[in-house]
Parts: structure tokens; sequence; C-alpha cells
């Protein structure tokens, strides 16, 4: 649904929606800039330069940049990303930022309130004033490549989203870079939701809480450092509420879920919403077990969809290195990608970094709250939100939101005397989190890239690395708390200090291996650290679906090559689904009554049939798929009781995502099926089977309601269509460039039907052939354009299905074998060579 601009009721909206489509002449699709093809005499002259850079484009519209020196690489960088991606950019840092209500209206005022009361505007505008001077000098280069570009844009050659709503974006700043990295931390560590979730269903049932907690996978892990030794979980010492034993409210937690759905709502749409935190494949293979002698690594990020995507391709050289790979637009360098030395990928670690803090305010000086030291006033910071009045005019008028800060950061939740405080790894200043990046862009070796992402400060990632020495190795690299007593699963008392952080989890300490005897490592978000880890990281972790289905597939092969990863990478069998369909097979063979059933026989025989595979013409994969779906929601009811927005909030809201899936996911729904608790069954069932009968029918039901009465009709590919949302694609009349045919599901991402290949969620393919970079790959999921008047919308869409991304050319002469245009940025005449 089309959130924002354009909800004028009845004729009125329709009319303002035809006015602007003939105010922001929509004839034209495509600015003349980016329409033209320039041939290699093209030289344009831009103030900030020092010397001249050459730009070379391939047939995907992929610019590969070479300057002389670093800072007009990174104002290349700056200019030629905004000449592709100006309003995701904008987009992106006014997501960061809370100043989407400016251009969208209200309905975006609760995302700008969150975001304002994160702060992110000021931890940014803190770290920067921080930087040394040539942390600051890289930022300032960018930003003004980025505003190089915007000064050559008039009207009709701003981006056609800044034209349909009317506006101009501001010149880039340096601090905008880091409110980009911010969001990405929201998208990536944001685990106070599930410290919520975890308290309330401790408070309605500590037992069965518990029970939860200490389930474990019946997929074999895939330990990356350490090994497991007996640990028998302990249940928590405090199921009430937490450590302090207070009640969350139903209207607290109400409060919760609706900054959660503005989250979502915010992060989904810049495409970087990711599912339960589950995020991204990576692995990497030593020489010793691949068909070319040399390591090969490979990388597939897990984002929400979007169009454009998330990553922009580029290659930068200049005379000390030339580095490939994907980074999000508005950030300078390579997140992802090699040099001529080393390659690295990501994947999201996902340790907790946050903890909410149950401050005691004064009674009756509402501004105080209780230190261990004594009363002390709370930091109140009014933020100013300029509100659009009416889609697509200009004006705005403002809103006032208070934001209370304690010694443990910004109020996040309040309600009849309760405030919960949020600390947050990303909230702390860290004033070299940049150089990170431009480190590993010129790294040589094993010691230069641990050098490199010691600074790293986003969102803590496991690195996967491969050099052309032959070495391999892994290192999770980012800020884990360490706290002086309990792991921060529920609200904490703040009044004491009994629970403070004493610091971060120390480098050389962080969970990092080289050159393990497998000649292998895989990640997949889940548990990569064995029992012996001395650190707490999380409770949390993503099933071993994906990583055991990885690991299992590379050992298989006696040698393994590029062919073989990109096979791996489109590989859709659900390992957690054929658990779960065995389960099921094995009560329902138990289960006299369901033979009297003749859809659920009939069901029972897909399942018998099923290889596990999540194609788009299974049926069986969609009725497993909601028949788990149902089982889950009946368990957690009956245990847990109904969500509390469910309960409160009004019905078109009650379908925001229930965080308790977090907790309750599919380890946890097969070890109640393979103990059956007979105190888990739901009032008036008797048995598993005729629970799992129950849910079927609920199943069924609501394939119905979805696809239609036909079952022939009930497969996965139409179940969840794939889709590649714009912010503007649903919009009457003037949403149809941006819109793109939704495509059969194929593969999944979460719960039960995890996959390497997680379908639409796959925003990116990386495989590098350390022996040849030349024959490396990379691609995304649609192009590298953000208008859909270029020809590089949606260029790669076909290599995407068929997970067949093309070579990615590094070197000079294949460059020079690919270049389809090649064109000069250069300096005025009279600009002076930086030293």
């Amino acid at each position: 649904m089309f959130p924002f601009a354009f909800t004028l009721p009845g004729r009125a909206g329709l009319c303002l929606v035809l006015l602007l489509h003939l105010m922001a002449g929509l004839n034209v699709h495509t600015s003349a800039h980016l329409q033209r093809m320039p041939d290699s005499a093209d030289t344009t002259t831009l103030p900030g330069l020092t010397a001249p850079v050459t730009v070379v484009r391939d047939a995907r519209g992929i610019p590969y940049i070479t300057a002389s020196n670093e800072l007009d690489l990174v104002f290349a960088q700056g200019f030629m990303t905004a000449s592709d991606r100006l309003w995701q950019m904008d987009l992106l840092r006014r997501t960061g930022a809370g100043e989407l209500a400016e251009i969208f209206g209200a309905q975006a005022l609760d995302e700008d309130r969150l975001h304002r009361t994160y702060g992110f505007r000021q931890v940014c505008e803190a770290t920067f004033a921080q930087m040394d001077a040539t942390e600051r000098q890289y930022l300032e280069a960018y930003a003004a490549g980025v505003n190089a570009y915007l000064a050559q844009c008039d009207e009709q050659r701003l981006p056609r989203e800044c034209r349909l709503l009317r506006y101009r974006p501001r010149p880039w700043q340096p601090t905008d870079t880091l409110l980009i990295g911010k969001v990405f931390a929201e998208s990536l560590s944001t685990t106070w939701p599930v410290d919520l979730a975890a308290a309330a269903m401790a408070q309605a049932d500590p037992k069965a809480y518990a029970q939860l907690m200490q389930a474990s996978s019946r997929i074999p892990e895939v330990i990356v450092v350490g090994r497991d030794k007996p640990s028998p979980a302990s249940p928590p010492k405090n199921h009430a509420g937490g450590a302090s034993g207070a009640l969350l409210s139903p209207d607290l937690l109400a409060g919760a879920d609706r900054w959660l759905t503005a989250q979502q709502r915010a992060l989904a749409r810049v495409g970087l919403y990711a599912e339960e935190l589950a995020a991204s494949n990576n692995w990497v293979v030593s020489g010793k077990r691949t068909t070319t002698g040399k390591p090969i690594l490979a990388n597939d990020p897990h984002l929400e969809p979007s169009a454009p995507g998330i990553w922009y391709m580029v290659n930068l050289a200049v005379p000390e290195y030339r580095v490939a790979g994907v980074t999000a637009p508005g950030i300078p360098g390579v997140l992802i990608g090699h040099n001529e030395h080393i390659a690295w990928g990501c994947t999201n670690l996902d340790p907790d970094v946050q903890d909410l803090f149950r401050e005691t305010f004064h009674q009756t000086r509402p501004r105080l709250y209780q230190t261990p030291q004594g009363w002390r006033e709370a930091e109140v910071r009014v933020e100013t939100i300029p509100v659009r009045r009416m889609p697509g005019a200009p004006d705005v008028e403002t809103v006032s939101h208070e934001v209370l800060v304690t010694r443990h950061g910004p109020v996040l939740l309040e309600d009849k005397g309760q405030r919960l405080a949020l600390r947050w790894t990303a909230l702390d200043v860290t004033p070299n989190e940049t150089r990170c990046y431009r480190r590993l862009g010129r790294a040589r070796n094993w010691t230069e890239f641990c050098r490199a992402i010691a600074d790293y400060g986003g969102a803590t990632q496991n690195f996967i690395y491969a050099d052309v020495e032959g070495n391999i190795g892994y290192y999770g690299a980012g800020r884990i708390p360490r706290r002086k007593s309990g792991n921060g699963r529920f609200p904490i008392p703040g009044h004491t200090d009994a629970h403070e952080w004493t610091g971060l989890i120390p480098f050389d300490e962080l969970p990092h291996v080289f050159n393990p005897p497998a000649g292998l490592i895989v990640t997949a978000n889940n548990r990569v650290v064995g029992h012996s880890y001395p650190y707490f990281l999380t409770t949390h972790w993503s099933p071993p679906y994906r990583a055991r289905r990885i690991y299992d597939l590379l050992t298989a092969q006696p040698k393994v090559s590029v062919a073989d990863c990109l096979r791996i990478q489109d590989d859709i069998v659900a390992l957690g689904a054929l658990d779960f369909v065995r389960l099921v097979l094995e009560i329902a063979a138990k289960d006299p009554e369901g033979s009297q059933d003749a859809e659920w026989q009939a069901t029972l025989r897909l399942f018998r049939d099923w290889d596990g595979a999540m194609t788009p013409e299974s049926r069986a994969a969609a009725l497993a798929m909601e028949l788990a779906n149902a089982l889950r929601r009946q368990l957690l009811t009956a245990k847990f009781g109904t969500p509390p927005a469910n309960r409160t909030l009004r019905s078109r809201q009650a379908t925001r995502a229930d965080w308790r899936r977090a907790i309750f996911g599919g380890p946890e729904l097969t070890h109640i099926l393979a103990t059956q608790p007979a105190d888990w069954l739901p009032e008036g069932t008797a048995t598993y089977g005729q629970l799992l009968r129950r849910s079927h029918q609920i199943a069924r039901q609501q394939l119905a309601a979805e696809l239609g009465a036909d079952p022939a009709n009930w497969t996965w590919g139409r179940w969840k269509p794939m889709t590649f949302p714009h912010p503007l694609a649903a919009a009457p009349l003037i949403g149809r460039p941006f819109q793109l045919p939704p495509l059969p599901q194929r593969g999944g991402g979460y719960f039960i039907v995890a996959t390497p290949n997680v379908g639409e969620a796959v925003s990116m393919r990386f495989v590098a052939d350390v022996s040849q970079w030349d024959a490396s790959r990379m691609g995304l999921p649609l192009g590298q354009s953000g208008d859909p008047g270029s020809p590089h919308w949606a260029d790669q869409l076909e290599s995407w299905k068929s997970c067949t991304p093309a070579v990615f050319p590094f070197s000079p002469t294949a460059i020079g074998k690919a270049a389809r245009q090649k064109f000069t940025l250069q300096p005025p005449a009279s600009a002076v060579h930086r030293p």
C-alpha cells in the first residue's frame, strides 16, 4: 500500500495526482544527463577536483573510477553515485535523521519521532567532530562530489521522485554518510523488542518460557570458533518481568508496537528491513579444497527487497591500490568485495548490543531520576520536526517532540510511571569507524585486514577473509558490551550499577580463526561460537538450517569450484521444513482419528513425497509453512496469550509483527513436537495429533482466503510472490514507472523454510575467485540505476533470477575490454593538486 503522499479522499485526491502529474513533466522519462551516452572525448569540469579522474562504465552501467589520489577518488565516487542514486541517498539520510515527514507528511511522523528519540543526528555530529583530519577530509571529499552533481541539476535533471514530491535535496554533509551507517545499525542490531517479548513471555508463564530457552536445534550446528562442551541451559533466575520483577503493562507493550511499526515501515522503504534479523550467507574455502588451488569466497546478504536495491557496485583505483565490490549509496569506499590481495564478505553476527534500563523517576519532580549517587536531572532534548501540510505541496508546519535522556540513553517507552531507557552501542561516539573500509581497500594480508576491522563500529559482522597467498580466516568484528552481571535479556533496573556495561569485549578476544584445519568456514547468522567461548554474545541465534545445508553441500564436493558456489547460493532445500514434516508424519502415524480426515490425509501424502525443495510449484511447501504458522500461533496464544498489540490496538493494526516469534522459532517448535509436553496443549485439545489436525484446518482456511478455494492453486510461488517495491510505486497514475511485476517465490528466508537461496531477500551475490580476480562474479537483483527510465534500472533481474551473476572485471585490461563509455572528470584549470 502506498503509505504517504496521495491519501486525500475522492476526487480531490485524484485531481491533485493529475495536477502533480502535469507539473512534474512526467513525459520526460529520465534526465538528459543520464540518458546521454558519452564517448571517450567527453569531459566534465568539476570544481573540487585537483587532478583529472577517468570514469568507465560497462554494459551494466557500473562505474570504474581511476584517480591519482584518494580524495579525488572519493569525490568522483560521490559524484557518480549521486548521478545514479541521488533520491535513494536522500531517503536514507532522511530516515536516519528523522526528516521523512517533511516530504511525506504526517503519516511519517512516528518514524521521525522514533529516529529523533534515538538521536542519530547528534551522535553523528559528535562523531564527526572527534574524527582526525584525515577521516574528516575523506568524508568531506565524498560530500563535495555529491554536491558537485547536485549543483548541475536544474529542476528537470533532479530525480523523478524529487520532481513528483516537489522538493530539492539539501546539500550533502559528511555527517549524512554517518547517518546511513546508523540506519544499517538499526536494521541489523535492534534487539530491544526481543527483550520486551522475553519479559512478557516470562511474565505470562515462567515455566514455559524456561522450556523454550532450553530448546536446541535438531539440525546440527556449524561452529566456527571453539567447541561445544556440555553446557546445559539453566532457566533465568528471575522470570517475572526481568531482574526488577516489575510487570510490563499492556499499554507499554502497545507503545513498543507503535515504535516497531514505524521502524518496520522506515526500514522496508529503504531496503533494510531484516525479518527477525536473519540476514545473509557467506563462506570461504581454502585452496586445498578448490579446483583452482586458491581460495574461493562467497557472500550473499539478505535484506528487504526494494527498487532500487540497497547495494551499488563500483571499482575504485588509485596508484596505491584497486578495490571493487559493493557499497551503499551515500557511503564511500567498498563494504564487501576485494582488492588485488584479499577478498572479504560479511553476514550479521547479531549479538545483544541493546539493553532496556528501567529508570526510577521522582514522583513530584518528573525530570529527576535515581542513580547510585542520588537524584540526577535527565537531559531534555526538544526536537522540531517539519511536517508537510499537503501532499505535493512544499509548505510545512512544525511539531515538537520531547526526548528525555538518562545516563543510559534516551527514554524509549513510558506508561504510568514506567520509563525504559535504551543503552545501545550505536549511540556511542566512535570517531574511527569510517577508517575500517579505507584500510580494507588497501589491506594486503591477514594482519592488515585485522588492523582495518579493529576500527569497525557498525552492526557486528561475521567477516570472512581470503588472500592470494592461500590463507583464509574469520573474524566476528564489532562493539559488543560486557555486563557487570546478567545478560540484558529482560529490562533491568537503572537505579543501581549492578547491571552496568563494564566495557567492550577486547578486539583480540572477539571470535576469530585463521586457516582452520578443515579448510572451510561457513556463517549464516547461526551460532558461530561453541559453549567454550568465554563471553556472552546472544541467546537468540538464527537456526542452523542455512549454515548446515551450505556446509553439507560444500563438503560433499571433492573439490569446490566457482560454479559449485553459485549452485549453492541457488539451493532451495529447507532442512528446517523437512525436520518439521518428519515430526508431523510421526505424530500423524500414531493418531488413528486422523485417518478419517480426507483433507489431512491428502496433505500427509504430499509431505511424504516432498524433498524439501521450496519450488514455486510446490504445494507441500506452502502447506508446511502455513501449518507451522498456525501451530505456532496456537501454542503461543495458549501459553502466553495474544500479542499485546492485538489486545490493545485497533483492528487495522492487529497484523503487526509478533516479536515473540524471534524466541519461538523453528527449533523451539520442533522441540515441542518432539517432546510433546502435555502442559503445552491448548485447552480442549487432548493430543498432539488433534492439535495438528486443528492447525491444518486453520492453515487451509488461511490458504483459501489468500489463494482461493482450489487447493491446486496453493503453491509456494503464489503464497508469497516476490516483489521489489518502490516508495511511490503504488501511487495512482504516477507510480506506474516504478512498478515491477511480481515473480513466483523460489526459496525461503525465515522460520522453518530458510534455504540458502532466500528468494526475494537476496540483495546481492558475490563469488570471489582468488586465483583470477577477473573471473569473480557479482550481481544485483535489479540494476545500478535508481531511475526507472534508465536501461540499468532492472537489467540484472534475469541473471539474478537464474543465480548467474555476471563476471565483474577487475584488472585494467579486463575493464578496457568491458568498457562501453569512457569520460573524464577534470578540475578547473586553476586547481592545485592536493599534497
